[in-house]
């Protein structure tokens, strides 16, 4: 089995920064797409910024110039840097991830959650 670890939320002011950190662990083989999604109260839960096993990264209009996705392949974690946070990013943020297990069978798994609140 595949798991991930998420660390990194907490409360900012507007204007702000934090760096959500999330680790997968297990009979993992490879990693393909690492990617991070929020959700807040009463809304859908949305992409935030993704990033490819080549390091290709997709961003959220709402976020571009302001988050960054990065991922460190030895250590099977992908980041979230975000600055200039707003209010309007509070949620909980879920961290996902595909690959392989087990040499050869697939697998996408979510983490539990990390809350961010930015407050105004």
């Amino acid at each position: 089995q595949v798991q991930l670890v998420e660390s990194g939320g907490g409360l900012v002011q507007a204007g702000g920064s934090l760096r959500l950190s999330c680790a997968a662990s297990g009979s993992i083989s490879s990693l393909n797409t690492m990617g991070w999604y929020r959700q807040a109260p009463g809304t859908q839960r949305e992409l935030v910024a993704t990033i490819t096993s080549g390091g290709d990264t997709n961003y959220a209009d709402s976020v571009k110039g302001r988050f960054t996705i990065s991922r460190v392949n030895s250590k099977n974690t992908v980041y979230l840097q975000m600055n200039s946070l707003k209010p309007e990013d509070t949620g909980v943020y879920y961290c996902n991830v595909d690959g392989l297990r087990d040499v050869f069978r697939y697998f996408a798994v979510w983490g539990q959650g990390t809350l961010v609140t930015v407050s105004s």
